[in-house]
C-alpha cells in the first residue's frame, strides 16, 4: 500500500481528501502545518506529498524547500524502495489560481500542481501518474 502524506491544515479538506484517498487504497499520512509536514516526510517514509500552500508556521512552499534541501543527504525507504526526498513527488494544493502561483510552486519543488476546489478525478490521475 503506497502512503500519500497528506499536509492540510483545513479539517473539511483533510477529512474529504483522505476518504477518496483511502477508498483507492492508499494510505494516509497527516500533517496539519508546515513544520509537522516537514517533520513527516523525513519521518515516516510517504511515496508522495499533497501539500497545501496556504500553511501556519511554515507555507507549503517554504515546507516544500525545505524538503527538497533535506533531500540532498537524506534517503528514506519507502514501499517502493528506498528514494531522496530531493526525488520525492509532491503536489501542491492551493485555492490561488494564478499562473505565477503555479510557477512559485514548482519553482519551490513541487512536480505538480492542483487548485482548488480539487478536481478529484485530475488529482487522483496525477497522483497515479506520479507513483507509476
Amino acid at each position: 500500500m503506497k502512503r500519500i502524506l497528506l499536509v492540510e491544515d483545513n479539517e473539511m479538506n483533510r477529512d474529504s481528501l483522505s476518504r477518496i484517498l483511502k477508498r483507492k487504497g492508499y494510505e494516509v499520512i497527516f500533517a496539519v502545518d508546515g513544520e509537522e509536514g516537514v517533520a513527516k516526510a523525513l519521518s515516516d517514509s510517504p511515496d508522495l506529498i499533497l501539500m497545501d500552500i496556504g500553511l501556519p508556521k511554515l507555507d507549503g512552499l517554504g515546507a516544500i524547500a525545505q524538503i527538497r534541501a533535506a533531500g540532498a543527504a537524506t534517503p528514506i525507504i519507502c514501499v517502493t524502495g528506498i528514494k531522496n526526498l530531493r526525488d520525492l513527488p509532491i503536489i501542491a494544493l492551493t485555492a490561488h489560481a494564478l499562473q505565477t502561483d503555479q510557477e512559485l510552486a514548482i519553482s519551490a519543488g513541487a512536480n505538480d500542481y492542483e487548485t482548488k476546489p480539487i478536481d478529484t478525478a485530475r488529482l487522483l490521475a496525477k497522483i497515479e501518474k506520479h507513483l507509476a
